[in-house]
């Protein structure tokens, strides 16, 4: 499954902290960055899944969620 935006899209400095706990491009206070981290964790070590994210400046960002048939 992918997810697609056509959003500003992320650096790759942000792409490689994405699924880190804590992690925000938000103004402190704003979010609590919990959210990328919790899907990982879901897909990853609940699902035994895979979720990979690429992006390109001023394009946008997919976000490719890999599950395995049971």
């Amino acid at each position: 499954m992918e997810i697609e935006d056509n959003g500003l899209g992320v650096t790759s400095e942000e792409r490689e902290r994405i699924f880190e706990q804590g992690f925000t491009t938000k103004d402190v206070g704003k979010v609590t960055g919990l959210g990328m981290a919790i899907a990982h964790q879901i897909i990853t070590d609940k699902h035994g899944g895979k979720i990979t994210c690429n992006s390109i400046l001023t394009k946008g960002t997919i976000f490719t969620i890999a599950l395995p048939i049971v």
